[in-house]
């Protein structure tokens, strides 16, 4: 089922329950200029917003010279500084905009590149992190009929399993709150509650398809349609499915979306039934696409993404770098929309691989490996002493007698270019490595190059 511009209108103002006069369930359908006028004052009000109550932007605009004359349009967007996550972790305090009095959430960041931060939100916060949701979920085709299991964290003060949740609410589906920390209550909540979609880590899906087909049951015949893949890439850059993403598919013969999202953007980028990126939300979010050296780039071309989320009231952020590499596609898509849209994430920025003068991104390893029979789970440590000449470990839980090392590096270099030195080990050797506590996915890279000593 598509949702087009059409029935999202129907959809969208028969189940909302919460209304923002700045949310605009159309606005994604309207003209690029429209698009364009509308994120120029909502950008204005913003950046107003942040020099009246944000002290740590208040600082950087009196150190730079800027304030609100200083913004006249989009084109001006890249006068302001940028904020990085070591700003907002070292200075989180004068990030806040609000009294404590109306905080009524706290939301902890996944801390995959540092130590986690505290993001307070107030009640217009939440109404928006619900309203981004239920346009992400509207455009996988979800609607009141369906039963949606989130298989996602919604302890611990992460973000994602409430944002789900919220989003859901709006539009009025039965929802099913498993979590992701028990597999054998997962398979159980498949089995007896039957539902029709499922959002979570597609890694963890896979490994739940598998518990079932080891008790007997076909994850193909349960009448799951869809499956909102969270947290990993599961597309090429090319849009097509990877082999993570075609191995969901066949096991659950279910539609596989991939999405988008972090804490601090309080904004997910989601797939509509074209599968053609992630569609950027305008009256939520501006993205931008820059290179090393800070300047925006072409669409269509690689490098880091800059977000802005709009609409925040708690602790707003201006030019966020998320430390991930990714491509901006501005062409209109076929399902109507004519926002722009978000590439699969080709890796952290951080964590990009130089061996012997060939650069790669974990991921692409991760793909490699993902696509050999026997391959059950893995891991890279990397470890280096200079600047081009990373030493690369992969560890591969394998349970196929038949694999060895070299088979496993010859595929590796088949798809990158880089031969790795592999390890294989027991699949539950490597699983104990992976699930690290606190986070809400596998770990899946270990990076050493500033801890030689380990």
């Amino acid at each position: 089922m598509q949702v087009h511009q059409a029935e999202l209108k129907i959809v969208a103002g028969k189940y909302s329950s919460m209304n923002n006069s700045d949310f605009n369930h159309e606005l994604e359908f309207a003209d690029p200029e429209r698009i364009s006028m509308r994120q120029s004052e909502l950008l204005a009000q913003h950046i107003r917003y942040l020099a009246e109550n944000s002290g740590y932007y208040r600082e950087k605009f009196r150190q730079t010279g800027l304030g609100t004359d200083s913004f006249a349009g989009l084109e001006d967007l890249g006068r302001f500084p940028l904020t990085s996550k070591a700003d907002l972790e070292q200075h989180s305090k004068d990030f806040l905009c609000v009294s404590q009095e109306e905080i009524v959430d706290i939301c902890l960041t996944s801390g995959t590149t540092g130590r986690p931060t505290a993001l307070m939100q107030t009640k217009s916060d939440l109404e928006r992190l619900g309203y981004n949701e239920e346009l992400s979920f509207l455009s996988t085709g979800i609607t009141p009929r369906d039963k949606v299991m989130i298989a996602a964290a919604i302890d611990r003060c992460f973000m994602a399993g409430m944002a789900y949740f919220l989003g859901l609410l709006r539009i009025g589906a039965t929802i099913i709150r498993a979590g992701s920390s028990s597999m054998p209550v997962l398979t159980d909540l498949v089995l007896e509650q039957k539902p029709t979609a499922i959002v979570g880590v597609p890694t963890l899906m896979l490994a739940i398809g598998q518990r079932l087909l080891d008790v007997g049951s076909d994850p193909g015949g349960l009448g799951v349609t869809r499956l909102v893949c969270i947290g990993e890439p599961v597309r090429e850059q090319d849009f097509s499915l990877s082999s993570l993403g075609r191995n969901l598919e066949k096991l659950w013969g279910a539609q596989v979306f991939g999405t988008y999202a972090s804490t601090e953007m309080a904004t997910t980028f989601c797939e509509c039934s074209e599968h053609t990126g992630g569609h950027v939300h305008p009256d939520l979010i501006l993205v931008e696409i820059l290179d090393d050296n800070g300047q925006p780039l072409q669409p269509g071309t690689p490098g880091d993404v800059v977000a802005t989320p709009l609409g925040v009231q708690g602790m707003p952020l201006l030019r966020f770098r998320t430390g991930d590499v990714a491509v901006l596609h501005d062409q209109p898509c076929k399902c109507g929309r004519n926002s722009p849209r978000l590439g699969s994430i080709m890796g952290r920025k951080s964590q990009l691989l130089k061996i012997r003068g060939t650069t790669v991104f974990p991921a692409a390893i991760f793909s490699a490996l993902q696509e050999i029979p026997g391959v059950v789970n893995f891991y890279i440590e990397v470890r280096g002493q200079y600047a081009l000449s990373d030493e690369v470990r992969v560890v591969a839980g394998v349970r196929d007698p038949g694999l060895t090392p070299f088979m496993l590096s010859e595929q590796i270099s088949a798809k990158t270019r880089i031969k790795p030195e592999v390890v294989l080990a027991d699949p539950d050797t490597v699983q104990a490595r992976t699930l690290v506590q606190g986070k809400r996915k596998p770990v899946q890279f270990f990076d050493y190059r500033d801890k030689l000593d380990e």
